[in-house]
């Protein structure tokens, strides 16, 4: 499911339990957010993912938004590397923010 800023704003104080920063090779960033409607990806008004230049950029965006803990998430790229089986490989999860709930 996708959500645009401007739908976020016309939220009635919407309280999110998790946003993830994912991190997209280190130079870009999408901003994934958990709460009572579900998993929600930001995205443009086009409907594309909104991508940022940095993990700070994604937080100063969303800082009007309660937020309850922000992770920035590393996927593994070792399980793509070419003649290595294919394995579930859990991302790294790095905690940045958490607000007492």
């Amino acid at each position: 499911m996708r959500i645009t800023l401007d739908e976020l704003r016309n939220l009635e104080r919407p309280v999110f339990d998790l946003l993830e920063i994912i991190s997209l090779e280190g130079q870009q960033y999408m901003a994934r957010l958990h709460g009572p409607q579900g998993m929600q990806l930001l995205s443009d008004d086009k409907g594309n993912t909104r991508l940022f230049r940095s993990a700070w950029q994604v937080q100063d965006t969303l800082a009007p938004f309660v937020i309850l803990e922000t992770q920035v998430v590393h996927p593994s790229a070792y399980h793509e590397m070419v003649g290595m089986e294919p394995a579930d490989i859990e991302p790294m999860r790095i905690q940045v923010q958490r607000r007492p709930s």
